[in-house]
């Protein structure tokens, strides 16, 4: 990005209550067929323009086509039968009733790219789009076929490079893989999780990030992070190896959270996403708070490979909140902008 410290989301957004019940996670759709896709168009362009007024460089569909960040791609492929469910304990922290692999997963068609193509013809931006990481993929189904995380963790790369090509073609400049699970299986993460993850950027041409955070602000999430203490290092599990990698971007939970700011220092010469919006509280930042986050994070990071962002998705709150941190996170970034040009 030619801009100095583009801002960004980390993911979800709010959806408009006509689509889906508001402020709930992964709520159900209200529509049905025809009406159910245009009014998922509708909250796309809803969502570009609210980040576009809130002052966001580089922007996204909101994830606004999508029920769940995880399980919406999944249901498009083969081989997992949404009808045969099973529980399974989601990041060793919450127990849920998940889909199961019953044979070879594979891709029959694509399954955002048209989305992408849509944002894409709507703005001269450049565009940022999520996609699961491997890892937390395999986190979120029961496998009864595979029986190995680590083989279904790579057919699943392979498949979500196939999706990453294609975005890259629609336009998107930046595809992030979201892998929450990477701050939980940490010698998954340097056995093999790395090295699937590459294999899903494989041959890309567009800026690659992978994003590790500590959860939604539900209660689930809320309640490991109070088990964590008053530091939370699992970065520096999963840093040394990220920073050996070809991923170029680097999105973690800063604001709010008892993540030791020095850990960057692990990931030097990569691009970093650094979370200035803390998206498990209500409360809107200031300016000046988000400043002072991204003021601690370039003692670690030089400022042009420093992209202010959320801490994780906003999916659970109010559409007025979510519009509060936005605007919050421009003009936070903007004071640290013009402290960096000034002093040039």
């Amino acid at each position: 990005m030619k801009k100095l410290l583009p801002t960004s989301t980390a993911g979800s957004l709010p959806k408009p209550s006509w689509i889906a019940e508001p402020e709930k996670l992964w709520s159900e759709w209200k529509l049905t067929g025809d009406d159910l896709f245009q009014a998922k168009r509708d909250a796309l362009l809803i969502s570009l323009q609210e980040q576009i007024q809130a002052g966001i460089d580089i922007v996204s569909d909101g994830e606004q086509t999508r029920q769940h960040f995880v399980t919406t791609f999944i249901e498009h492929l083969e081989g997992v039968d949404f009808t045969k469910r099973e529980i399974v304990r989601i990041r060793n922290r919450y127990d849920a009733s998940v889909p199961s692999v019953v044979g070879a997963v594979s891709r029959r068609k694509p399954v955002f790219v048209e989305d992408a193509k849509f944002l894409r013809a709507h703005t001269d931006r450049p565009i940022k789009w999520a996609l699961p990481g491997p890892m937390t993929m395999i986190d979120t189904l029961y496998d009864g076929h595979y029986k190995s995380r680590e083989k279904l963790a790579w057919e699943f790369a392979t498949i979500l490079n196939q999706e990453a090509k294609e975005l890259e073609a629609a336009g998107v400049n930046i595809i992030q893989f979201d892998e929450p699970a990477f701050n939980v299986f940490f010698d998954e993460v340097n056995d093999w999780g790395v090295a699937a993850l590459e294999r899903a950027i494989e041959g890309l041409k567009c800026e690659t990030a992978v994003h590790i955070c500590y959860g939604y602000g539900i209660k689930a999430n809320t309640d490991w992070k109070k088990t964590l203490g008053s530091e939370w290092r699992q970065y520096e599990e999963s840093f040394p190896k990220l920073q050996k990698s070809k991923i170029d971007i680097v999105s973690l939970e800063c604001q709010n959270s008892h993540v030791p700011m020095d850990l960057i220092e692990l990931i030097r010469g990569k691009k970093v996403m650094v979370g200035a919006i803390d998206v498990a509280t209500n409360e809107i930042e200031t300016p000046e708070q988000v400043a002072n986050t991204l003021r601690k994070a370039l003692q670690f990071v030089d400022a042009d490979k420093l992209y202010p962002c959320t801490n994780c998705g906003m999916t659970p709150l109010s559409r007025e909140v979510a519009r509060g941190k936005l605007q919050a996170l421009s003009a936070g970034t903007e004071i640290v902008r013009q402290e960096i040009l000034s002093a040039k």
